[in-house]
């Protein structure tokens, strides 16, 4: 690539994706290379005229021929912010997203509540990189939680990611299909499952397609498989006056709602995502609809 200082980088990096087809060329060039030799948001302004090695030229040209392959820029990185935590990224893990933090933020409220009336437990079924366990636990210093996945390199990721975030007395992983291997009760049930419809997950994005794992996008026929298992289950492993909370996809608010009140549970709260779309569902077998 040419240009040997920090500025000329980033504007040869720029060019390189846009004329790749990547729609956001010039902030993904930026995150690119801020985040691959450490630099401060106002690196570019403060010390655009460094010159840079032949190590970092080299690190910026592999992680651009990765990112016009459309490889996502934080799995180029390794790992992603989300909430309050900085959470590493494996080939067996969703990578978190923004929305997600609407449930996480959406629950809050709850947790807190329950550590202050005694205790709160948390399940985080299909954990992946942890994300919404973790920033719950983050968040509310007094709760407990457990992730389970069904793929163990997905849990060895989570685990990791406790430990960097400083949670990991307050966390453990089983390796589990939904509820198969999962022991005892909680108060605070929550997933982010795959609810893509299975006809849909080869159309999707190529940044999502050939990197997310299938497994974490494919939601069966309609999508809604995933959100049966855990409505079938969730009785259960529920304490009394608990919730199991989803992220669900933008039309699925009133088929998720059906699928739980048919296992006797009632909605008590529904939040949007920052497009106005519904994201987030809460339930409880106490409340009324």
């Amino acid at each position: 690539m040419s240009g040997a200082t920090l500025a000329g980088a980033l504007a040869a990096a720029r060019r390189r994706l846009s004329e790749a087809g990547i729609a956001d060329a010039a902030q993904d060039a930026r995150l690119l290379i801020a985040g691959l030799l450490k630099l401060s948001s106002t690196a570019f302004v403060i010390d655009g005229g460094r010159p840079l090695d032949p190590s970092e030229q080299a690190l910026i040209d592999d992680a651009l021929t990765r990112r016009a392959a459309r490889e996502p820029v934080h799995r180029i990185l390794g790992h992603r912010a989300f909430s309050r935590l900085d959470l590493m990224l494996s080939p067996e893990t969703l990578e978190p997203r923004p929305d997600t933090e609407i449930l996480v933020d959406t629950l809050v409220p709850y947790a807190q509540r329950m550590v202050a009336g005694g205790g709160c437990r948390i399940l985080d079924l299909g954990t992946g990189t942890g994300a919404i366990c973790l920033a719950l636990l983050d968040l509310v210093p007094g709760a407990t939680g457990v992730g389970a996945d069904y793929s163990a390199g997905a849990l060895e990721t989570a685990r990791r990611n406790a430990d960097i975030n400083g949670v990991a007395d307050r966390f453990e992983t089983v390796e589990s299909d939904w509820f198969a291997a999962v022991a005892g009760v909680f108060d605070i049930i929550v997933s982010n499952p795959p609810y893509i419809v299975r006809s849909v997950v080869g159309t999707l994005d190529e940044d999502v397609r050939l990197y997310d794992p299938i497994l974490a996008l494919d939601g069966g026929e309609d999508g809604l498989d995933a959100y049966r298992a855990i409505a079938a289950g969730a009785s259960d492993h529920l304490r009394e006056n608990g919730l199991v909370a989803y992220e669900i996809g933008y039309d699925q608010k009133e088929t998720v709602t059906a699928i739980m009140r048919k296992n006797g549970f009632a909605r008590i709260e529904a939040a949007q995502d920052l497009g106005g779309n519904d994201r987030v569902l809460v339930f409880s077998r106490e409340a009324s609809a």
